[in-house]
């Protein structure tokens, strides 16, 4: 392979025009600078076809395709009770009350 991704020779596609009795055809039919065949300028020699080449020239066209993925945020709110336990002071307050009877006045 070439340059050209041609993957035949330039001899083997053209085969034709170097095989002997092609060549021999061509020379009887041609009279050098008689008489113009084809209104060519020149000698009227029949012109000689090649095959014809193929470039490939590859494109790549690129596209932007856009994904939408769905991205979620979960907040989550732990709410903490730290029990405390601070004194509170009291007080209480208690009356007694006491009778004395003396018995020896009356």
């Amino acid at each position: 392979m070439n340059y050209f991704n041609e993957s035949k020779t330039y001899e083997t596609e053209n085969k034709k025009s170097y095989d002997k009795t092609n060549m021999q055809m061509a020379s009887e039919n041609s009279t050098c600078c008689s008489a113009p065949m084809m209104d060519m300028p020149g000698c009227g020699v029949m012109p000689i076809y090649e095959c014809p080449q193929e470039r490939v020239c590859h494109r790549y066209i690129c596209y932007d395709v856009p994904h939408i993925m769905p991205c979620n945020t979960r907040i989550i709110n732990h709410h903490v009770y730290r029990h405390t336990y601070r004194p509170e002071y009291t007080y209480c307050e208690e009356n007694v009350c006491e009778n004395v009877y003396d018995r020896g006045c009356c």
